[in-house]
């Protein structure tokens, strides 16, 4: 069975946060896929089973670096592990190779200003998710990057499952409004 790709933006996401419930469950989702990517690549099957490490050590390290909506989650996954299957083939090879070959192989990672706007639009989500009641805050957070589900988030704050529709709904509509601003 394949697993939807939001669910997979949701992990990345959680992991960016330091979730290793979260990144134990993507490792679940998708070790045997990019396990294939590495292999492939490599083939070597010793030699892909340590790689496969050290790329999930790079998506744990580097799991704040995915921007959803800008590549699919299963995507930048394979590109974290195709790289780092390239970085160890190139390794292997004598470094009078061609500099030009390096031109073939696409860096995932944001650009500096990239990076620097992604930080700039997280600092203004927190701020406009201060602009929110307590409850709301820790609703959407709950909802949003937390995973839970409406039900849960109702049950958690004691309140009824349509009020708790109602809280994200508005609240989201005020993030957008602040945002906007």
């Amino acid at each position: 069975m394949q697993t939807p790709s939001p669910e997979i933006a949701e992990l990345i996401s959680r992991c960016a946060l330091r979730d290793r419930a979260a990144f134990r469950s993507l490792y679940e989702r998708t070790s045997a896929k990019l396990f294939g990517v590495v292999l492939r690549i490599l083939k070597d099957r010793s030699e892909a089973e340590e790689a496969i490490q050290e790329v999930y050590v790079k998506i744990w390290q580097r799991a704040d670096r995915y921007v959803p909506g800008h590549t699919s989650p299963i995507s930048w996954l394979v590109a974290v592990a195709r790289n780092h299957s390239l970085d160890i083939l190139r390794a292997r090879r004598p470094a009078a190779d061609e500099i030009g070959a390096a031109l073939d192989i696409a860096d995932e990672a944001p650009d500096p200003e990239q990076a620097t706007a992604d930080r700039q639009v997280r600092g203004q989500i927190d701020s406009c998710l201060q602009t929110l009641e307590p409850d709301r805050a820790d609703a959407v957070r709950g909802a949003y990057l937390d995973g839970f589900s409406y039900e849960e988030l109702a049950q958690r704050h004691s309140i009824p499952l349509n009020t708790m529709r109602t809280w994200l709904r508005r609240s989201l509509l005020r993030l957008r409004e602040c945002l906007s601003a």
